[in-house]
């Protein structure tokens, strides 16, 4: 059976936190969409995933920081690969309008 969907559709109007909805989980993959206003990630440490992450910024607008200190802004239809171990962070996320992410975690 075909279920089709629409990643822009159904925007919580409550984001008092930040929004995680997984799309597709399977053994080796896992697609995820994140709704952010203004978010950003907690301040005591840095996302160290054991798998590999491509996100994607469909609407909004964010900027991601490494721990080497270099940083990556990103904007509607923007995307970055993040290898496994590469420590990161959701430096800011637009305050003004909604930020919607397409996260692929695989293997």
């Amino acid at each position: 059976m075909h279920r089709s969907a629409n990643l822009l559709s159904a925007l919580p109007d409550d984001l008092a936190t930040e929004i995680f909805q997984d799309i597709v989980s399977a053994a080796t993959v896992r697609i995820e969409r994140i709704v952010s206003k203004g978010h950003t990630s907690p301040g005591s440490g840095w996302y160290d995933q054991d798998e590999h992450e491509w996100v994607m910024v469909v609407e909004g607008r964010a900027t991601l920081a490494f721990e080497d200190g270099s940083t990556c802004d990103l904007s509607a239809g923007d995307y970055v690969n993040i290898p496994a171990h590469v420590k990161h962070r959701v430096a800011w996320t637009d305050p003004d309008q909604i930020t919607v992410w397409l996260a692929v975690f695989y293997q």
